[in-house]
């Protein structure tokens, strides 16, 4: 009797390892993507207003690389739905893993920076260029270590 489809993925019974990192996976996802979608969506009416004609170059720069990293994050974090759906039944449950968990990270990472230059538009305009300054770098300090130096000192420390 041949075992059910994608079984033979983990001969060695990791199966259900496979199947729970994947579930953790798509549980991550769906935290994650509400607040991408819902940044990409923002960024993309931002240009039609008619306070964007009076940005400065700086403010413009910082708008593009947040809209930018907004649809390359959404990309990114979409991808293994994609993969899993194009890869359906095809026993390549592992690799799906590896390279899911490689695009999430990534997706992470310009989620931050597409964060990160927002809130330098947002708060050039409100409270100036040093205060901008210094609440981006706040904000990408924070994102930094909350979503991937923790992690990896953990890793490293254990």
């Amino acid at each position: 009797m041949t075992p059910p489809e994608g079984l033979v993925d983990a001969p060695d019974g990791s199966q259900s390892r496979l199947d729970r990192e994947l579930i953790e996976l798509t549980n991550e996802l769906r935290i994650i993507l509400p607040g991408v979608q819902v940044l990409f969506a923002f960024l993309l009416t931002v240009p039609f207003t008619n306070r964007f004609a009076s940005v400065n170059n700086v403010q413009r720069s910082a708008y593009f690389v947040a809209l930018i990293g907004a649809a390359l994050a959404a990309a990114l974090l979409i991808s293994p739905a994609a993969f899993h759906r194009i890869r359906f039944r095809q026993r390549d449950k592992k690799h799906m893993l590896v390279i899911a968990n490689r695009a999430a990270v990534a997706g992470l990472a310009l989620l931050a920076l597409a964060m990160s230059a927002s809130v330098l538009v947002v708060a050039d305009v409100v409270v100036g260029t040093v205060g901008a300054w210094t609440m981006t770098a706040i904000v990408a300090t924070a994102l930094g270590g909350l979503w991937f130096g923790l992690p990896l000192h953990r890793r490293a420390t254990r």
